[in-house]
């Protein structure tokens, strides 16, 4: 492989790792006031099959083991006798956090691998003369 296609298999890669943490942390966003919603995070990993190129991928989604928050509203359908139910352990502005951390990460890969390309063609123009 020559090192332009490297350098967008690279970035490329983290595009999409960034995309699927924008997605889950949509998902933490929109379930924000769901009662028994766990947070979702997603791990990043270095890929499997990348020889020597550093790759990534998004690992395996899991749930956090933090105690759901006890809201106290007796007309709630899911309340119990004591009038209490469990919401979600989702905090908005965590979120709001890893999804700006997620789109500053996503815009920088997005302008490597579009200044990657620019080099690329740039080469081939001179190549050409």
């Amino acid at each position: 492989m020559s090192a332009f296609s490297d350098a967008l298999s690279v970035t490329s890669s983290g595009l999409k790792a960034q995309a699927n943490r924008l997605r889950v942390v949509s998902e933490n966003i929109a379930n924000v006031d769901t009662p028994g919603y766990r947070r979702k995070s997603i791990p990043f990993e270095l890929e499997r099959n990348s020889t020597s190129l550093a790759r990534v991928e998004a690992g395996q989604v899991s749930l956090d083991k933090r105690e759901l928050e006890r809201i106290h509203d007796p007309s709630h359908p899911m309340a119990d006798e004591s009038g209490h139910y469990e919401g979600s352990n989702v905090n908005l502005i965590i979120e709001i956090a890893d999804a700006r951390e997620a789109q500053r990460s996503y815009e920088a890969n997005l302008k490597m691998f579009d200044q990657t390309r620019q080099m690329s063609t740039g080469l081939m123009d001179l190549l050409r003369r």
